[in-house]
């Protein structure tokens, strides 16, 4: 039996990046879906509604705001692929609740560690955040710089890396399979 692989996928927003990697996801018999956002106003109630209905049951999900490495684990015996959606909303997650006492570096260094050693093929969803201006405060700033680095390692770990560019994928790391 082949290794677990991990596929992670940036780009910008509506670039086609979740359309994506349900197809790459598609062809597994056992698919689990690990969404990260929270429905914390009526326009991300809209967003997760539609991000449901593309799924259209096709996938098991499973919420992980905030503890995504053990939801990565615990997925593993289930699902034949995981696909996590998305690592950007989950970084302002845990910048958030970190008035709650959630350590953002160890949540993210589990995660990490859990991407080393895939319980199945796993397709990571994340934005590609730093290509604008520089963010005019502190707190918008620290996003980015976290979001960044938690691309680059994770990039780093990744078999296959996909830049998605207006629905189009190009393939900077791997190949096509």
């Amino acid at each position: 039996m082949a290794m677990p692989t991990v596929t992670l996928l940036t780009g910008g927003s509506r670039s086609g990046k979740s359309r994506f990697a349900q197809a790459l996801a598609a062809p597994y018999r056992r698919r689990t879906f690990i969404a990260t956002a929270i429905a914390c106003d009526e326009e991300m109630v809209m967003r997760i509604a539609r991000h449901q209905e593309e799924r259209a049951g096709a996938f098991r999900t499973i919420e992980a705001p905030v503890r995504l490495a053990d939801a990565v684990r615990s997925a593993g015996p289930e699902a034949d692929a995981v696909l996590v959606d998305c690592l950007t909303v989950w970084t302002g997650n845990l910048l958030y609740e970190r008035e709650r006492g959630v350590k953002p570096e160890h949540e993210i260094g589990a995660f990490l560690e859990a991407l080393r050693t895939p319980p199945c093929d796993l397709f990571i969803v994340t934005n590609e955040v730093g290509m604008g201006i520089v963010p005019d405060n502190a707190i918008a700033r620290e996003f980015r710089d976290l979001a960044g680095k938690l691309n680059q390692q994770a990039a780093a770990i990744a078999d296959t890396v996909i830049l998605m560019v207006s629905g189009l994928p190009l393939y900077l790391k791997g190949g096509p399979k």
